[in-house]
């Protein structure tokens, strides 16, 4: 007798994903999570009756059923659905030569590029234009069709044969990147600079770096369905989750640490946990990091050496500083709630400090702070590798935090006079509560010089879900990947009967 069917080793997006999904396909699932708070990089958490975000801030079409966002649908299978409050325009992006306001409608936007680059917004046009084409063609398969073994073939063979036909003349767009598109549509370089910005919020990587589809679902998605704020916080979309992980029989473990997945003659046993605990099941799916699951969790005899030095091989984008504040909100009428601030222009948008995106939520959502103030969130990237606890660490976290500070005195002239709760936090901070390895955004695998794994691992009844599994980073893709490992683990009629 087994303990449970699968054991989902964190309770991210990812983990939440694949393991509620096998609860509704009728299997015993039980989630152990580390921290005290589910979520992964998604949790919410509170100080002093603020709500903060401690990840993702931006969401298109959670609640619209035109949406093609995995996330939804995983919902529409849960029986569960979540509040949100939509919005438009999105924010702003702040340049040192000006501040563009980012519009969901199409022709709002290319207006406003047009006051910047008149010849830019043309070619921006058309640029985004190919990536809807390729936007429409990728929807006509919804991620809940998807699943990574051979059974996908008879799948879309049978189901989705006119989808497959229009995806035919755009293989190349799609498994090339963002930047062969912009190549060939843009040449103004302050709209090729633009496109950068908005590949690297999505993928940590610039257009050449950036597989096309990840930034036309992200064109398509803000152009055609709503975007929303969950009411509530990202802390809503994990409560949904686990009600719909629990609705169907799963459990949730918090303060949970797994110490060990259990490995014999090839094949998973089950987990032993920090607290001495064993639980057995055949399937283990870990949503730790590539290079957690490999190094912390299993031994090296356990994999292959070629194949685990491949895996641990991955380059990995850098972690971040995190700024949390409550501020007082008296005078701050009209605020956008998203702002990307680029510091310089003469430098690279990915150097550490340069580029700093913000999140006000309370401006759509004001119970996420006590009445009169709002809640503000920071974040700008930092490399992991010269931290350290120790006598200096308060006074370099003062010091590495000043360009959030600076930007956010770009929207709040006089935002320190306002300030009522700060948090900062570091790499270690990111590494420490999340469990990620160097407090990482995840791998940074550029489009053309490798592909992100699928869910399987060359161990029998392991798998493995996340930011570091195909289809890669960020709140849609991680959903995905737990429903392709969730349908991967049950037959093809089995999910039939919810598409």
């Amino acid at each position: 007798m087994q303990d449970f069917d699968a054991i989902v080793i964190g309770s991210g997006i990812g983990g939440l994903v694949a393991g509620s999904m096998l609860a509704r396909y009728g299997k015993r699932v039980i989630v152990c999570e580390s921290h005290t708070i589910a979520g992964g990089a998604a949790h919410s958490f509170s100080r002093r009756g603020f709500h903060f975000d401690s990840g993702p801030s931006f969401y298109c079409g959670l609640t619209d059923p035109h949406s093609f966002n995995p996330l939804r649908q995983v919902f529409d299978v849960l029986e569960e659905s979540i509040a949100a409050i939509s919005y438009d325009p999105l924010g702003h992006y702040h340049f040192p030569e000006g501040s563009l306001p980012v519009y969901a409608d199409a022709r709002s936007y290319l207006d406003a590029v047009a006051k910047f680059a008149p010849q830019g917004a043309v070619e921006l046009q058309q640029f985004q234009q190919n990536l809807l084409v390729l936007y429409e063609a990728l929807r006509g398969i919804p991620a809940l069709a998807l699943r990574s073994d051979w059974q996908l073939i008879p799948v879309l063979l049978s189901r989705y044969s006119p989808a497959l036909l229009k995806l035919l003349p755009l293989v190349g767009a799609i498994a090339g990147s963002a930047g062969s598109l912009m190549d060939r549509d843009v040449r103004d370089p302050w709209v090729r600079r633009l496109i950068d910005l908005e590949c690297f919020l999505l993928s940590g990587l610039k257009a050449h770096g950036t597989v096309a589809p990840e930034i036309a679902f992200m064109i398509g998605e803000r152009s055609r369905c709503a975007i929303e704020y969950p009411v509530g916080g990202s802390g809503a979309i994990v409560d949904a989750l686990v009600r719909g992980l629990q609705r169907w029989g799963g459990k949730l473990r918090l303060g949970t640490p797994v110490e060990q997945i259990l490995v014999e003659s090839g094949k998973t046993t089950g987990v032993r946990l920090q607290n001495g605990e064993s639980i057995r099941a055949p399937i283990v799916i870990s949503n730790a990091t590539v290079w957690d699951t490999y190094t912390k969790l299993l031994r090296p005899e356990d994999l292959p050496e070629s194949y685990r030095k491949t895996s641990l091989s991955m380059p990995a984008v850098d972690s971040f500083m995190h700024l949390h504040l409550g501020i007082k909100a008296e005078g701050l009428e009209g605020l956008t709630g998203h702002h990307v601030v680029v510091h310089d222009s003469k430098i690279d948008i990915t150097v550490p400090g340069n580029t700093c995106m913000i999140s006000i939520p309370t401006v759509w959502d004001a119970t996420l702070a006590p009445p009169g103030h709002h809640a503000v969130h920071a974040y700008t990237l930092e490399p992991y590798e010269s931290w350290e606890y120790g006598e200096l660490y308060q006074q370099k976290k003062q010091e590495r935090s000043q360009s959030l500070f600076q930007a956010l005195e770009k929207i709040i002239p006089d935002l320190r006079s306002r300030i009522v709760l700060e948090s900062i936090g570091t790499p270690l901070t990111h590494a420490r509560f999340l469990r990620r390895y160097q407090g990482t955004y995840g791998p940074a695998i550029a489009a053309g010089k490798g592909t992100f794994p699928g869910p399987q691992t060359p161990i029998k009844g392991l798998y493995r879900v996340g930011d570091s599994t195909m289809p890669g980073i960020g709140v849609p893709a991680v959903a995905a990947s737990g429903i392709l490992c969730a349908n991967t683990l049950v037959n093809s009629d089995v999910t039939a009967q919810f598409l």
